[in-house]
């Protein structure tokens, strides 16, 4: 496993260092961080269409990163994702993710987002990555509660389309070398394993549909996410190191009650404030012999985030675990032939 990596996306500002990638990258730096996970909506933090033209960009972003000890995570487009699929009851909510040209432009913007997507692989083949962060955006999100009745094939016909939109940008990244890794996020169509299935299903097991792993979400929708590594490790390829806590009470649960972030029974904390184990998942992570990054994902509703930011990079360098080579009793192992064997057994023949 490779870490401490930091998603940059609540941290870009107007004020320095943060209105810059090498200024967000120095302060990263002098925080302990090794990895950056960059989104690719704001220009000005990293031109997206440049890093897929140009391999000159690249390296140079590559060497600027270097100089300051740190590396390229994955990218991240989860605001372009989210697009691909948007329910007509999100159109307005969702409009300002867009480009200002194809705001209010459905088709357009649908077609802006795809093309995005595709700049990414190659941005990514470029950067040399080898894994790529994603929301899947949504159809079927405001049918999740079946009241009243779904009809019949409604969430099947959503997941067909779903998979019908991204299996060309999937081949993109397949073309590029480069795993696509999708934030199980309450709000997407993809939130959990049953809908990671559904929809692996629906793009023929496509090699490159993959999972970015992040507990938090789990905890808020009271998923055992320690089983879902052993279900589903094989597809995870990326990883948000983000806490949260879900506290029941007499007046809401999971759903929340519509209130606020600070009080809601389920919400995001800072790294060691919340209830995830976290030595639980990185022992779990190690068994698995993940090898991608554990990217620090900050969002709390009561932490200031330069705080949980210096925080976070030496809880994430305290709980990777460096595998062992060889079992820990090797000192006592002793070879024995198959007549030693059968002596042991008590088999006389």
């Amino acid at each position: 496993m490779k870490g401490p990596g930091i998603f940059l996306a609540q941290f870009a500002g107007k004020e320095p260092p943060f209105n810059s990638l090498e200024g967000l990258a120095g302060w990263a730096a002098s925080l302990g961080y090794k990895g950056l996970q960059i989104p690719t909506s704001d220009t000005g933090l990293f031109d997206l269409r440049q890093a897929a033209d140009s391999q000159t960009y690249c390296d140079e972003i590559r060497a600027m990163l270097a100089e300051r000890g740190l590396e390229v995570t994955e990218l991240s487009t989860h605001l372009q994702g989210q697009l691909l699929a948007v329910h007509p009851a999100y159109d307005a909510l969702f409009d300002g993710f867009a480009a200002p040209a194809v705001r209010g432009d459905l088709a357009g913007r649908r077609q802006w987002a795809q093309e995005q997507l595709l700049l990414a692989a190659k941005a990514s083949r470029r950067l040399g990555l080898t894994a790529h962060a994603t929301f899947s955006g949504a159809l079927a999100w405001p049918y999740l509660y079946p009241w009243p009745q779904r009809p019949a094939g409604l969430v099947e016909e959503a997941f067909a389309e779903l998979a019908r939109r991204w299996k060309p940008v999937l081949d993109a990244f397949d073309e590029a070398g480069v795993d696509v890794g999708y934030e199980l996020h309450p709000g997407e169509d993809l939130h959990d394993g049953l809908t990671f299935e559904r929809f692996l299903d629906a793009v023929g097991s496509h090699p490159r549909a993959n999972i970015l792993y992040d507990p938090s979400h789990f905890v808020l929708q009271q998923l055992d996410y320690l089983a879902f590594i052993d279900i589903y490790h094989e597809r995870i390829t990326s990883f948000h190191v983000k806490d949260a806590e879900f506290r029941p009470n007499g007046r809401q649960g999971v759903y929340g009650g519509y209130a606020d972030w600070a009080d809601r029974v389920g919400r995001f904390r800072s790294l060691g404030d919340g209830q995830v184990d976290f030595k639980a998942i990185f022992s779990k992570m190690a068994q698995y012999d993940y090898s991608g990054w554990a990217v620090l994902e900050w969002e709390c509703c009561r932490k200031h985030p330069e705080q949980g930011a210096a925080e976070g990079a030496p809880f994430i360098s305290r709980h990777i675990i460096r595998v062992a080579e060889h079992a820990f009793d090797d000192f006592a192992k002793g070879g024995a032939s198959r007549d030693q064997h059968r002596h042991l057994l008590g088999i006389v023949e």
